[in-house]
């Protein structure tokens, strides 16, 4: 987050408050004009070409550049129904007379969604839209077209599929999420798919929540990372060139905590709460130029986020400092009438989003929005100076991306899919966010082992290992996913192949362990995506505890794997469980990469990005407060697995934390330093988490918070010394209700490997 200013309070003594900076945006009361000269670029010549278009279009022009249908509105089946039901192909099809009429009557200028089809089939595609857009169009603006590439490029056959965002978190490495990028821009970017509906940086706190595995997990500081990665490798691709992408923040704000947990259900957040957790992986984006944000279709303190102008306005631009392109999400300017009951209809709909702040709106199945807002402004209820400013973003991030310049897919072979290299990336991804939570000395698997039995739901299943957003929106069939996905079982076969793997049922399991050496269950959840994911509890299904249940009535070793978007409660099974790993979501190497684990072949060292729950009924992240606690049992009752848990097949020991001085003032720096050392028998991998304590704050702190991470890897015996320099102005600072940075003087502990060291702010000033 940006510092505007920073308020020195007292803890328990006043302090100076040091001089105020200008004054935040919101209170200039900025007209829309002047909202359009504070958003161009230094780049004269194209601003000046958005003046000349914006002087030449027409309303209806302007306002088609403000809306975004879908593919199922034009393509050649008969509606809707037959489109989602269709082959492939099909869906990614065109039929001329009903696409023209979105062109040249209601001159839209964005275009979204798709199906996993050949490159070679998109690139046709792309290129028969943008021909039929550029021929209607009377000013030659080209189209942008969006797609959910959620974890990989995930609408495009035999494209190379990454695990979901929850396990690339659990790596603790960057480079994994740049990977991602990287290799969805070179799949993509030339065959005509513009606009990148990803990352999704809403905090995974709330773990019923149906979109948890699209997360980072429950830590801001470890999302704004992540997500930072990601969209610095999509935009500063320069192996696209001349194709580039624009990449997406989801979802403006406060998504990811509703109060009943489900999808796009209101969620009741402090404004403090708001700005101390949920902010920073956004600013984050914004700092980095991302081009595009996406918003919550929830609510948040009564307010839908698409209605919003506080937090659209006066957070997302004033305070936060972005100037891109605001989107909705899928239909929900129409759900402000329709479901949130905000407007007494469509048009009274439209007026609240477009003057809350939205730029672009996802019909994505009508053209309400185009006579609502045209009427809007012909009766002057909406300024034209307010159509402009969203134009103006429009039109300037089309032209940021070469569209004008490039505006046809490549007209030679498309780019190359699942490249070896690309392959490696993705399956040393899954590896390494595998979290290995309990190992009673039976993990790995002995290389000599006779027989393995293979169970569970998800034990013989690709689409399980890859969840929603894959292929389809929710895949519900193998029959989709290509010959050379394995499942958990087929990989354990080629992993053992000396052994007989048998896969089992429920009803055999028993029978079939007779002569095993080991029992692996691979349980969790199906697939799903958004809205359909919603459940009533967030215990593991009774037919899958049964099924552990048997599994440990053999008394042979049992090897639990949960597969899964979100943490499911095995609590009381777990106890009599040898071995549990946390697989999330790993993709289509996540089969070979489990494998790989149990045999030893890979030491696991994923940890937690979360905290895992031990019941249904009662969870907290990490960062909670001191009375989240009020009498409680200990942490150990709480969660099965803390955040930042992870046990390797080796030791390692943390030793000799210091620090370089014992205070410091504003002006200052200290660095903490912390030996680890591979005290096991094989080279391992470590992800060395520091977090720093506040032990007293005028607004009640978290027990410790995300400030740094580094992954190392260690030989036998190896040691190596790791420095954290903690930035008062970075590290020690929280935000009020407002944003205003607040620094305080006292006490703080900084924190890692379960050691800790005491240090204090003065407050002072550096001596000379």
């Amino acid at each position: 987050m940006k510092l505007k200013t920073i308020a020195i309070l007292s803890v328990p003594i006043l302090m100076l408050i040091l001089p105020a900076c200008e004054p935040p945006l919101q209170d200039k009361k900025l007209t829309f004009t002047d909202r359009r000269k504070l958003e161009r670029t230094g780049n004269a010549s194209l601003e000046s070409r958005i003046d000349q278009l914006l002087g030449e279009m027409t309303l209806e022009e302007k306002i088609g550049q403000m809306m975004q249908i879908n593919n199922s509105e034009y393509s050649v089946s008969q509606d809707r129904g037959a489109h989602f039901g269709a082959p492939p192909d099909v869906q990614v099809s065109i039929d001329t007379s009903k696409l023209i009429p979105f062109i040249e009557k209601y001159k839209v200028g964005s275009f979204l969604n798709g199906v996993a089809v050949s490159n070679e089939r998109w690139r046709e595609y792309s290129q028969q839209l943008q021909e039929i857009n550029m021929r209607y169009h009377r000013l030659k603006i080209p189209m942008i077209y969006g797609m959910d590439h959620m974890h990989g490029a995930n609408y495009l056959e035999n494209s190379t599929i990454f695990p979901h965002s929850i396990n690339i978190a659990a790596t603790f490495r960057l480079q994994f999420s740049a990977d991602e990028a990287t290799v969805v821009g070179e799949e993509t970017a030339a065959i005509g798919h513009h606009w990148v509906f990803c990352p999704v940086v809403d905090l995974g706190r709330n773990p019923i929540w149906p979109r948890f595995y699209e997360t980072y997990g429950e830590d801001p500081y470890l999302s704004a990372q992540m997500g930072a990665a990601y969209v610095r490798a999509l935009q500063e691709n320069p192996n696209t060139a001349p194709y580039r992408q624009a990449a997406t923040a989801k979802h403006f704000i406060g998504y990811s905590d509703p109060d009943n947990g489900w999808d796009r259900t209101p969620a009741d957040i402090s404004d403090q709460t708001l700005q101390e957790f949920f902010v920073p992986p956004f600013q984050a984006l914004a700092d980095v130029g991302i081009k595009s944000f996406m918003i919550n279709g929830g609510e948040v303190n009564g307010i839908p986020v698409h209605a919003s102008h506080d937090l659209l306005t006066g957070l997302l631009r004033d305070q936060m400092g972005f100037k891109g392109v605001v989107v909705t999400d899928w239909e929900d300017v129409i759900r402000l009438h329709k479901w949130h009951k905000v407007a007494a209809d469509m048009k009274e709909a439209t007026y609240k989003a477009v003057m809350a702040g939205i730029d672009m709106s996802m019909t994505p199945y009508t053209t309400g929005f185009f006579d609502a807002l045209k009427e809007l402004v012909e009766e002057g209820q909406i300024p034209m100076e307010r159509i402009d400013l969203s134009v103006a973003r429009v039109l300037r991030l089309k032209m940021e991306l070469g569209l004008f310049e490039n505006p046809y897919p490549t007209q030679t072979a498309p780019p190359a899919t699942r490249r070896p290299e690309n392959v490696s990336k993705a399956l040393q991804a899954a590896r390494e966010s595998l979290v290995l939570i309990k190992n009673e000395n039976v993990l790995p698997l002995s290389k000599d082992i006779k027989k393995i039995v293979v169970a569970g739901l998800n034990a013989n299943s690709k689409k399980g290992l890859s969840g929603g957003w894959t292929l389809r929106w929710i895949p519900d069939t193998d029959d989709l996913f290509p010959d050379y996905v394995p499942t958990v079982f087929s990989a354990l076969q080629k992993e053992f192949d000396g052994a007989r793997v048998e896969l089992a049922t429920s009803t055999d399991i028993v029978s079939r362990a007779v002569n095993a050496d080991a029992i692996v269950l691979a349980v969790g959840e199906e697939p799903y995506s958004e809205t359909p994911g919603n459940i009533y509890d967030i215990g593991l299904e009774e037919v899958q505890l049964e099924l552990i249940r048997k599994a440990q009535s053999t008394g042979k070793p049992v090897v639990l794997v949960m597969i899964a978007g979100r943490p499911r409660v095995i609590t009381n099974t777990l106890q009599d469980t040898d071995a549990f790993i946390w697989a999330g979501l790993p993709g289509f190497e996540g089969g070979t990469a489990i494998a790989k684990v149990l045999s030893g072949k890979v030491n696991p060292s994923g940890k937690m990005p979360f905290s895992y729950p031990a019941f249904s009924g009662h969870w907290y992240p990490y960062n909670h407060k001191n009375m989240e606690r009020f009498f409680s049992h200990p942490d150990s009752m709480n969660t099965i697995a803390g955040f930042g848990h992870g046990l390797s097949y080796t030791t390692f020991e943390y030793t000799n934390l210091e620090l370089s001085a014992a205070e410091l003032t504003k002006e200052e720096s200290i660095t903490a330093s912390m030996t680890v050392t591979n005290t096991g028998d094989r080279s391992g991998m470590e992800s060395v988490l520091w977090f720093i304590k506040d032990e007293a704050g005028s607004v009640t702190r978290p027990v410790k918070a995300l400030k740094h991470f580094e992954k190392v890897e260690l030989q036998p015996g190896e040691s190596k010394t790791l420095n954290f320099t903690i930035d008062p102005l970075k590290d020690l600072t929280y935000p009020d209700k407002n944003g205003e940075q607040l620094l305080e003087k006292g006490e703080f502990r900084v924190i890692c490997g379960g050691i800790e060291r005491s240090f204090f702010y003065t407050g002072g000033e550096a001596e000379q």
